[in-house]
């Protein structure tokens, strides 16, 4: 390893204090395992591992805290297990209720942004192209890399507490200019251009990306500009779960890629797929689990919800209230939005169930009793069997709020035609 000076006198005790040279043990090490010979210093951190997973984590925080340990750049905290403001609402046992919170409280103490979103790039967490971070959260990470050009590999817990509080990150994969040109292209050019711009399917295309990508970084070709962030977000989710992507080029979107031969570095493509029509419907389909037309609930906001999402949901509405609840996850900052002009009472009143600081996915809210859930999220809907035992139900927002009216699943074919 060669390190600086800098960083040989915090790693050996001659200063900084004892929790600094703990992090920066755990960051070289890292470093030696993955093949870097340096580390890198970044400018943020957005910290997956305060999500509880057991005991272990709350006290690995918790003697970094007791001995000293501050982050040394800004730090943004995902998703807990518990919404703070509502703390009934998850029926964890007491024990891991007590764990969980004593976990978010750790991050507090070592100076982290108590953001609690699993999409901080909508809460003002947004690096600068090129910049170097190191950020937890799949999501958030493919976004990232994806839509605002940083520089992050895929940093899981508790390595990502430990990369804020060193400043540092082991320089290798995405953070190196060579690992990020395009090996992969797909093409989506053949498709409808109505298609193409529907919300729903970002969800779609982001999932069929990671099963034919893994965590290869492609190329997507031929789609159109002016894509909303809540499109991209959807995109990069479904990504990073049903695959290990990190980086997906985005041609003509991405600011690494403003067409495709940049994008591949002016190579030829090791592969180059067409997307047909047919592989978006056999994803489409793959999504949804459940075979009965009746649903139980709806759940929303995996990423989180943003407050263009919940006017979007109250227009479709029309003020007719919900049969099943449907709960929507959000982070503070888009709660904060939505209060401040009556909407998050117009939601409560049609039937919306409110979830901050965490996910129905990862703690338990939903119904004790396996269900059917219906989503327009492919993440929630790839997650939702196997964390919740719920059987999911992917269909675009405007099929969740006529489905959630009816009780049971609303189709509306006209997109996909």
């Amino acid at each position: 390893m060669i390190l600086t000076e800098h960083e040989k006198s915090i790693l050996s005790g001659a200063s900084g204090t004892v929790g600094d040279q703990m992090a920066m043990e755990l960051v070289t090490e890292s470093a030696r395992m993955l093949g870097a010979d340096r580390l890198v210093e970044i400018h943020s951190s957005h910290i997956d591992g305060c999500l509880y997973h057991g005991d272990s984590g709350a006290l690995y925080c918790e003697k970094l805290a007791e001995q000293g340990a501050r982050v040394k750049v800004p730090a943004t905290t995902n998703v807990g297990a518990l919404n703070l403001l509502k703390p009934d609402q998850c029926r964890l046992p007491a024990h891991q209720r007590k764990m969980a919170s004593r976990l978010m409280i750790a991050h507090d103490k070592m100076g982290c942004a108590p953001s609690w979103t699993c999409a901080p790039y909508q809460a003002g967490a947004r690096p600068d192209l090129g910049q170097q971070v190191a950020w937890g959260e799949s999501n958030a990470v493919a976004f990232a890399n994806t839509v605002l050009g940083a520089r992050t590999n895929r940093y899981g817990d508790f390595l990502d507490i430990a990369c804020a509080i060193s400043a540092r990150a082991p320089l290798y994969g995405l953070h190196r200019s060579e690992n990020r040109l395009a090996r992969l292209v797909l093409e989506v050019g053949n498709l409808s251009p109505n298609l193409i711009r529907q919300d729903v399917f970002y969800a779609v295309l982001g999932a069929l990306i990671g099963q034919l990508a893994g965590e290869t970084v492609c190329v997507v070709n031929g789609m159109p500009k002016g894509a909303t962030d809540d499109q991209l977000k959807a995109l990069c989710a479904a990504a990073a779960s049903t695959g290990a992507v990190a980086l997906v080029h985005i041609a003509g979107v991405t600011p690494e890629a403003p067409d495709l031969e940049t994008a591949l570095g002016h190579r030829t493509a090791e592969k180059t797929m067409h997307i047909t029509r047919d592989m978006v419907i056999s994803t489409r389909d793959a999504l949804s689990l459940a075979e009965d037309d009746q649903i139980d609930s709806v759940a929303l906001g995996s990423p989180h919800f943003s407050e263009a999402e919940c006017r979007q949901l109250l227009r479709l509405a029309k003020g007719v209230n919900f049969k099943v609840p449907v709960y929507i996850c959000l982070g503070r900052h888009t709660l904060a939005a939505i209060e401040s002009n009556g909407a998050d009472k117009a939601l409560v009143e049609l039937g919306v169930v409110l979830v901050v600081d965490t996910c129905v996915v990862v703690t338990p809210i939903l119904p004790s009793t396996p269900g059917v859930m219906m989503t327009n999220s492919a993440k929630f809907a790839h997650y939702a069997t196997g964390n919740t035992g719920h059987l999911p139900v992917f269909g675009t927002l405007s099929e969740c709020v006529a489905s959630a009216q009816a009780g049971r699943v609303i189709r509306d074919q006209t997109v996909w035609s």
